[in-house]
């Protein structure tokens, strides 16, 4: 069974079908991409998969289970985590908190411990510091620990947003054009930390992506969006050379 399957998947707004009849299939521990030019659907698709929007009609499923449909704290309990196009940190917290935030589906205390600060309550707190200075070690952030999230540098920013969705502990990672903004150097590293996140946490990773050296770099198939509909799936370096692809990006 693959990990990530997704059938005829489709949201209308009104007239607009912004997604239609969409499929994809992921296998476990797969670095997989989705590309398509500006407009194609693509974000839209990582809403539907994350509870943001509920389709008009189809399918997709987690490890045989839907999620679609559901709602977002729900798809996110069930595996599925996810990092934005436009960064999206608690800019006003910490890096530590930053990442403290997404293991609230693991670590857990009563209101009442909470606020009478019972011995419970620094229990947890110590096993939440832990895990999140773990996770910042990994994406070499750990001396950053106590600095505004706001007060990094925008590729430490789009690490820590990754970090942040790793800990809560998914099956499934969607990454939405994490190479943005960055420069070759950075994009580079990029790369290099993806396939590590891949290879340490036995992750499956879904990307959106313009850059097509990480997708060729990095992707080992990749689905083409185009007006909502898939134009192309396949291995990644045979959908680059297919004459539609090409098209669809630079016209004819």
């Amino acid at each position: 069974m693959a990990l990530l399957e997704v059938k005829d998947l489709s949201i209308h707004f009104g007239g607009l079908k912004a997604v239609d009849s969409f499929y994809l299939k992921i296998e476990k521990n797969q670095l997989y991409g989705l590309i398509g030019p500006n407009g194609a659907g693509k974000t839209t698709v990582f809403n539907l998969l994350t509870g943001v929007y509920k389709p008009t009609s189809g399918e997709a499923r987690l490890d045989g289970k839907i999620i679609s449909g559901k709602k977002t704290a729900d798809v996110n309990k069930m595996g599925v985590a996810r990092t934005f196009q436009n960064i999206r940190l608690f800019n006003n917290l910490s890096v530590l908190d930053n990442v403290k935030t997404g293991l609230h589906n693991q670590t857990r205390y009563s209101m009442l411990t909470g606020i009478l600060k019972l011995p419970g309550y620094f229990k947890k707190e110590a096993e939440m510091d832990k895990k999140a200075m773990e996770l910042l070690e990994v994406f070499d952030l750990h001396n950053e620990a106590q600095t505004l999230a706001c007060n990094l540098p925008y590729g430490k920013q789009r690490k820590l947003e990754i970090a942040r969705a790793l800990a809560t502990n998914p099956k499934l990672l969607l990454l939405d054009e994490p190479a943005a903004g960055m420069n070759p150097n950075e994009t580079q590293e990029l790369m290099d930390t993806i396939r590590f996140i891949r290879d340490k946490f036995d992750m499956t990773i879904l990307l959106i992506e313009h850059d097509m050296r990480l997708v060729s770099g990095i992707c080992e198939e990749i689905t083409v969006l185009n007006f909502g509909q898939v134009l192309a799936s396949g291995e990644t370096s045979e959908v680059l050379k297919n004459p539609e692809v090409v098209t669809a990006y630079l016209g004819e």
